[in-house]
């Protein structure tokens, strides 16, 4: 199995910036189609720059949530003020959350290798604990030898 680990987490917030995903659920490739081309925007017309200015740090979440039976996706930080433009504020539970930690080439890349990860080898294979649904992240912390690097941070649950 790959390497994860459980870690207790404090409440947090993160403010962002999201569009609704149409694609259907198992469309995986419409899915990261969407994703990026929402990446490419909040780059280019300086919302991802909005964002960071009122971060508490330099970490850029990528926040996948349902919202009202909708696939929300968020580019988002970690803060305590807000924006007027902004599209949500993101509250994730103190409790127990299942950590990957990766690195890629890209943001999008991270986010969709560390998710597939959780999602596609971890939680299946998981025997004592479940994701039971609410907001999950990819955490990008940084970057290193021309690589990005970063966690996905999902609530669990014990079984």
């Amino acid at each position: 199995m790959t390497n994860y680990t459980l870690e207790e987490k404090d409440s947090f917030t993160v403010l962002g910036f999201g569009t609704e995903l149409t694609s259907h659920y198992t469309d995986y490739a419409g899915i990261t189609k969407e994703k990026a081309d929402f990446w490419q925007a909040v780059k280019q017309d300086g919302t991802l720059d909005t964002l960071k200015s009122v971060a508490a740090n330099d970490y850029i979440f990528t926040v996948n949530e349902a919202v009202n039976n909708k696939m929300m996706h968020y580019a988002g930080v970690l803060t305590e003020k807000t924006l007027p433009e902004a599209t949500r504020v993101i509250e994730f539970p103190k409790g127990e959350y299942l950590v990957v930690k990766g690195e890629a080439k890209s943001t999008e890349e991270l986010s969709n290798t560390l998710t597939g990860i959780a999602f596609g080898q971890v939680l299946p294979e998981a025997k004592d604990f479940a994701y039971v649904g609410g907001p999950n992240a990819t955490v990008e912390m940084g970057e290193r030898d021309g690589l990005v690097f970063g966690e996905v941070w999902i609530p669990v649950v014990r079984k």
